[in-house]
C-alpha cells in the first residue's frame, strides 16, 4: 500500500493508478459532502467527478501545509458552491440586517438516520440549504459565507435562521406522523 505522500507524488506525475488510489481513498467522504449541497444523487455525482478532475489538475499546488483531506474537501465545497451559484441568482434571498435572537428548542434527532436527515436538508430552498451546510456543517462564519456567496452577513444569517425553522417544522411533522401511526 502506497503512503499518502507517494500517492501525491505519483499523482503529480499523472500516474493513473495513483489517481485511482487517491480517488478510492477520499471519494466516499467527499460524496457525502456533495450530497449535502446537491438536490439529487446525479447532481452530487457530477460535483464529485468535477471535483476530482480539479484535484488531479491542481495537485501540484498542494503544499502539505494542510492535510490532504482538508485540501480536497475545500475543492469539493468550492465546486459545489460554483455549481449552485448560478442557481442562487434565480431565487431571491431576503436580506434581514437585524434578526432578533431566536432561541430554538433542542430537537432529538436520535431516531433519524443520516439518509433521513440528508433528505430533509435537501428539501430546503437552495439559498437556505447552502448557507445551512456552510454554517452548521462546514463551520464557516456568516462573514465568510457572505464573502463566498456575494451576499450580506444579514442575508446569510436570515437564510440560516429560515433553514433552521424549516428543518424544525419538517421534524415536527415527521414526529407527528410517527405518533399518529403508533396510535
Amino acid at each position: 500500500m502506497l503512503s499518502e505522500k507517494a500517492i501525491i507524488q505519483k499523482t503529480m506525475k499523472g500516474d493513473r493508478q495513483a489517481q485511482r488510489l487517491l480517488y478510492e481513498r477520499y471519494a466516499g467522504a467527499m460524496y457525502a459532502i456533495c450530497l449535502r449541497y446537491a438536490k439529487s444523487t446525479l447532481e452530487a455525482e457530477d460535483i464529485l467527478q468535477e471535483s476530482f478532475v480539479k484535484v488531479f489538475n491542481s495537485i501540484s499546488k498542494f503544499n502539505n501545509k494542510a492535510k490532504l483531506s482538508t485540501w480536497i474537501t475545500r475543492i469539493v465545497i468550492n465546486t459545489a458552491l460554483n455549481s449552485e451559484r448560478s442557481k442562487l441568482y434565480l431565487y431571491p434571498m431576503v436580506d434581514v440586517e437585524d434578526i432578533g435572537q431566536q432561541h430554538y428548542q433542542s430537537v432529538n434527532l436520535d431516531r433519524y438516520s443520516f439518509e433521513e436527515l440528508l433528505t430533509m436538508v435537501r428539501t430546503l430552498p437552495d439559498g437556505c440549504r447552502i448557507v445551512f451546510n456552510l454554517y452548521a456543517i462546514e463551520g464557516y462564519t456568516h462573514k465568510e459565507i457572505a464573502a463566498q456567496l456575494n451576499i450580506s452577513e444579514g442575508t446569510s444569517k436570515s437564510q440560516f435562521s429560515r433553514a433552521r425553522k424549516l428543518l424544525k417544522e419538517l421534524i415536527e411533522q415527521e414526529n407527528k406522523m410517527a405518533y399518529e401511526q403508533a396510535r
